[in-house]
């Protein structure tokens, strides 16, 4: 039976097919883990996911651009304030420049606070002769290759619960307590680009935010008069792939009697989970969160039609972003038929270009590594694709860190393979490091500029 055509619980995901599950040995101590969650307060409110719609409504008809970033999977042996608030740090960055660039607000979501669980291309992994169960994020098994390890563990769901809290109370501190303040921001990236070999590319930017910030504090805009000026709205997304963990933190919001998956503000679908009748679309067709849903190569117009009429029956503006991850060799020519026929159809969508996961290639030492030119490219590709069928290019979505990692080749400082082992430190796929994030951020910032007017001085400001 469709699944349009059956009444939505918070569990109905469990009669359909189902993907990317760990094989979990003891089920009566899973249940156990899910009922035990399921009474813990909710990460999220009901209120902010309502909140963050709205402002994806607003890129939804090219009135705002997105931002999303963070980690590939997050770690639990690497929970520390310092690296939470580094990643935030060049998000707050980033977010500024791409401002300025788009002449609009930007929508700034974390990869983080609860981007646990990672979908594998194969169940097992062999090494040296051993196969083992595949690693599926912190929130499932371990990363060390051990049968031990790699056993699922209900467990790490409650570990990750708290992590996620402990995570998400820093990151409101930090949005609502002066770090965010945007003087502060703006000499951050002065500093950037001062130490950066493209330095003279991007003094133009940094000098423009300058007259902007000098113009609004002529006008009485300062830090101590205007709230927008030193906090920010700053939401968590993840893929909702451990769906035990996503049904025990469902809600029923108590101000409109509705469900809501309590989280994560913005969940999304990846690209191996999201068949029609598949339990990823079933469970996340309920909740009315924001949701996202990542579109890859193999995507066909009519599928991505009809899951979008099981998602959002009611075409409802920042209910549904697709999130393209095509690859820079493929996206010129799988992108625009997706397009065009989502604006033929008037669905109402934001579309944000994931340029790393379609970028990844392994190395001769066998790491996985993401080439800093490729990325650009599909990000310029998927600019041309949206200019072309006259549709809003509404972000970006990128997996980086606040730390000095040498993880993908390329960008300013010229990455080699041979750089790689210096600081390799990720546990799944490889992230940019926060100088590569931030001249990512400048050169988007150009695309924008070069495809916008001129930056209102009031568009800092909502930042």
């Amino acid at each position: 039976m469709p699944t349009t055509n059956a009444q939505w619980t918070p569990d109905s995901w469990r009669a359909c097919p189902i993907r990317q599950v760990p094989a979990y040995p003891d089920q009566s101590k899973l249940e156990a883990m899910e009922a035990k969650i399921g009474r813990y307060p909710p990460l999220v409110f009901a209120g902010e996911a309502r909140r963050l719609k709205a402002q994806l409504a607003l890129a939804a008809e090219g009135k705002a651009f997105v931002l999303q970033g963070g980690d590939c999977a997050e770690s639990f042996s690497e929970f520390t304030a310092n690296a939470f608030r580094d990643t935030f740090r060049v998000l707050l960055q980033m977010a500024v420049v791409l401002t300025f660039g788009a002449s609009l607000p930007v929508v700034k979501m974390g990869r983080m606070a609860g981007q646990f669980a990672k979908p594998r291309s194969s169940d097992n992994e062999t090494q040296g002769g051993v196969t083992l169960p595949s690693y599926r994020g912190d929130i499932v098994n371990g990363p060390e290759f051990t049968a031990e390890a790699r056993i699922p563990d209900p467990q790490r769901m409650e570990f990750g619960y708290f992590q996620s809290a402990s995570t998400l109370n820093l990151l409101r501190a930090f949005a609502s307590g002066g770090y965010a303040d945007l003087h502060e921001v703006h000499r951050w990236n002065l500093e950037f680009v001062e130490r950066s070999p493209l330095a003279e590319r991007y003094r133009d930017l940094a000098g423009r935010i300058d007259e902007t910030l000098n113009f609004m504090a002529a006008c009485g805009m300062t830090s101590a008069t205007t709230r927008d000026m030193r906090e920010t709205d700053f939401y968590i997304s993840h893929e909702a792939l451990l769906l035990p963990y996503e049904q025990a933190l469902t809600r029923i919001d108590s101000t409109t009697g509705e469900w809501y998956g309590c989280s994560a503000h913005f969940l999304w679908i990846g690209d191996r989970t999201r068949q029609l009748e598949g339990a990823h679309v079933e469970f996340l067709r309920g909740v009315k969160n924001p949701l996202g849903m990542k579109v890859g190569p193999t995507q066909e117009p009519d599928d991505l039609l009809r899951i979008l009429d099981v998602l959002n029956p009611e075409n409802e503006p920042g209910r549904i972003t697709l999130i393209s991850r095509m690859g820079a060799d493929k996206v010129e020519a799988r992108l625009p038929p997706l397009v065009r026929a989502v604006e033929k159809a008037g669905r109402k969508v934001v579309w944000l270009c994931d340029p790393m996961h379609g970028n990844t290639i392994s190395t001769g030492n066998k790491l996985k590594t993401r080439n800093f030119d490729a990325i650009l490219a599909e990000v310029r590709g998927f600019f041309d694709v949206h200019a072309a069928e006259g549709s809003w290019a509404g972000g970006v979505h990128v997996e980086m860190t606040g730390q000095d990692v040498t993880e993908c080749t390329g960008g300013a400082h010229k990455l080699t393979e041979a750089n790689l082992t210096e600081r390799y430190e990720t546990f799944c796929d490889p992230r940019l490091n926060a100088e590569q994030s931030l001249e990512l951020a400048f050169l988007v910032a150009r695309e924008l500029k070069e495809r916008r007017v001129p930056v209102s001085p009031m568009a800092v400001a909502a930042q």
